[in-house]
């Protein structure tokens, strides 16, 4: 038993809490968040980036997502804490185990300012079924948690028009009549990646993710910023001052929204905008995505072109690496941790380079089939010269976001490793040569990069496909490519940049994935309507070391051909003569 899990029930007791509920959330409903954050992750041990955990008296449960399966069970080991496998057959929801767990008279807790709105209006609406109360001003992990992380203080720093492509003024002047066409007098916006580009202003408060703590409220003609003055210099605020915005107080956005008068119309996210905040608001509440979601996810000539540029840098290091590791696994010794920090040296060389845009998933043999295995001092294993080696990382460069998985052959692979290869790439092709008419969403077309896998009765417990942010969070919405949706699907727009990683993991063994970004773009527009297509951002060749071409059909062929001598051509100008002659053979037709 973790004593952190009898110290919150301590706590618990004493505040006359029943059930206490631990999201993965700061407050902005981030899905990567600061140290000071991490309540969930001091608590259970479990440090994915998703999960939920909920305490009673005499029982723990950790709800998490098929990425995390069989990480959450190793870290939970011991722990005390039962794994719920969310959405598994028979895995009840968390407001389904509340309604079999809550009793009339007792109390549900949780701090309001880290529970989404949406999240937390269904918890409280599952306590009311119960009969039971609900606490939501009180933060107990902070209570019992000793040396906690104090919130980041890293300066902000200013997107100049070249990065960004469209002024903060103009910006500003589009919600202002997005907020307005929807009937609203106010706005409070919480989103981190949303404030960030908003302002064209970028920060450091969020590891690997160029974003800072702040809120920003569009109250008539009034723009308000709130956000600690120490990170701004006197230039950024300046800036801002010349474009009306007015700075207050980070945590008064709290006390602001509830000055509000009961006659306001206030919009608000509840995806990101926080319970506790959402109960500040006094007045008609009008309950929508946030009107910067879209324009954001939709890249601007300026920032597509800028895309480009930063998948080239990134292709370059990525062929470096792979050329290197191919020629020195077995001759000297190579670790998940080391050659994860080879790749970094790579891409430090490249100019333009920020950092990673996650932590690195460097999975070799069985670690693959950890979807987000993040190696540690105690995993670290050595890379042999046999077998599959999965990597998934990603960089930020000022011109842009990447994130890149290949899985490649480190030595002698087994027909049933090449066979899930290649039919792993050949969804991942499919998907990639799709042409389709505009107004179909990632639902739509999901089938496609999971076809093959369905053919053979086989499947993963992912995603398709995330957005992708502009120099901001690597999973952005609000597209996706997926079968299933949490929210309603959103049509793929012209300019969107959406990941393709169709994967499969064999528990023990090892793991697949081929993920490449992809820019939406418009193809032709006749009689039938707007006609739309992907172009490949991501710059890297698959490895035909473990590739069974008889496997694949013409066109899946043809296709991967003609990605590979794009690849080529596009970063042999970058390579020196020995890299271009290996990266000729490994972009040779099939």
């Amino acid at each position: 038993m973790k004593t952190e899990i009898t110290s919150l029930r301590e706590r618990m007791q004493a505040a006359g809490v029943d059930v206490y509920i631990i999201p993965t959330g700061d407050f902005h409903g981030s899905e990567y968040v600061g140290g000071y954050f991490k309540c969930r992750s001091y608590v259970s041990g479990f440090t994915g980036s998703a999960g939920t955990l909920a305490v009673t008296a005499d029982d723990a449960r950790l709800w998490t997502d098929g990425r995390y399966f069989l990480q959450a069970a190793d870290q939970l080991a011991g722990s005390g804490i039962t794994l719920m496998k969310a959405r598994e057959p028979g895995v009840p929801s968390i407001e389904e185990w509340l309604g079999e767990t809550l009793k009339a008279g007792q109390t549900l807790g949780f701090d309001g300012r880290t529970m989404t709105a949406f999240l937390g209006k269904r918890y409280e609406e599952a306590a009311k079924k119960r009969d039971a109360k609900v606490r939501f001003d009180i933060d107990l992990v902070g209570e019992i948690w000793e040396g906690r992380p104090a919130p980041s203080d890293a300066p902000v720093w200013a997107l100049g028009g070249e990065l960004s492509g469209k002024s903060r003024k103009e910006k500003l002047g589009d919600l202002r009549k997005a907020v307005k066409d929807a009937g609203a007098d106010c706005h409070i916006l919480a989103s981190l990646a949303d404030v960030a580009w908003l302002m064209n202003l970028r920060g450091d408060d969020v590891k690997c993710s160029p974003v800072f703590l702040s809120f920003f409220m569009l109250d008539g003609e009034k723009s308000v910023l709130y956000i600690d003055e120490n990170k701004l210099s006197e230039e950024i605020k300046a800036s801002l001052a010349a474009d009306g915005v007015e700075l207050r107080p980070y945590l008064s956005v709290f006390a602001d929204a509830a000055a509000l008068s009961e006659d306001r119309k206030v919009m608000l996210d509840p995806n990101s905008v926080s319970f506790a905040l959402l109960n500040c608001v006094k007045g008609e509440k009008i309950e929508r995505d946030d009107p910067t979601l879209l324009p954001k996810s939709m890249k601007n000539e300026t920032e597509r072109k800028n895309a480009i540029e930063a998948h080239v840098k990134d292709g370059a290091a990525l062929v470096r690496f792979i050329k290197w590791i191919k020629e020195n696994v077995g001759k000297e010794p190579i670790t998940e941790i080391s050659g994860a920090e080879k790749l970094e040296s790579f891409r430090k060389a490249r100019p333009g380079y920020l950092g990673p845009s996650f932590e690195p998933i460097f999975g070799y043999g069985p670690h693959g089939a950890i979807i987000h295995y993040s190696a540690t001092e105690e995993t670290n294993a050595d890379i042999l010269p046999e077998g599959l080696l999965l990597f998934d990382t990603g960089s930020q460069f000022l011109e842009g976001t990447t994130d890149v998985t290949r899985t490649i052959a480190v030595g002698p692979v087994t027909d049933e490793m090449k066979r899930d290869f290649t039919t792993v790439l050949r969804g991942h092709l499919r998907l990639l040569g799709v042409r389709f008419k505009k107004g179909c969403s990632g639902v739509s077309l999901d089938v496609l990069a999971r076809g093959p896998l369905w053919e053979r009765g086989l499947d993963y417990n992912h995603g398709t496909g995330h957005g992708v942010g502009s120099l901001l969070n690597v999973h952005e919405g609000p597209q996706s490519i997926n079968y299933y949706s949490f929210r309603k699907p959103q049509p793929l727009e012209e300019g969107m940049i959406t990941s393709d990683e169709p994967g499969f993991y064999l528990a023990g063994k090892y793991g697949i994935r081929h993920e490449s970004l992809l820019l939406c773009e418009k193809d032709e527009e006749n009689e039938y309507g707007t006609f739309l297509r992907f172009r490949a951002l991501t710059m890297c060749p698959f490895d035909l070391d473990a590739l069974l071409p008889d496997e694949m059909t013409a066109e899946e062929k043809a296709i991967l051909n003609a990605y590979h001598a794009t690849v080529y051509e596009t970063l042999s100008p970058l390579l020196t003569d020995d890299e271009k002659a290996w990266l000729k053979d490994a972009t040779r037709p099939v």
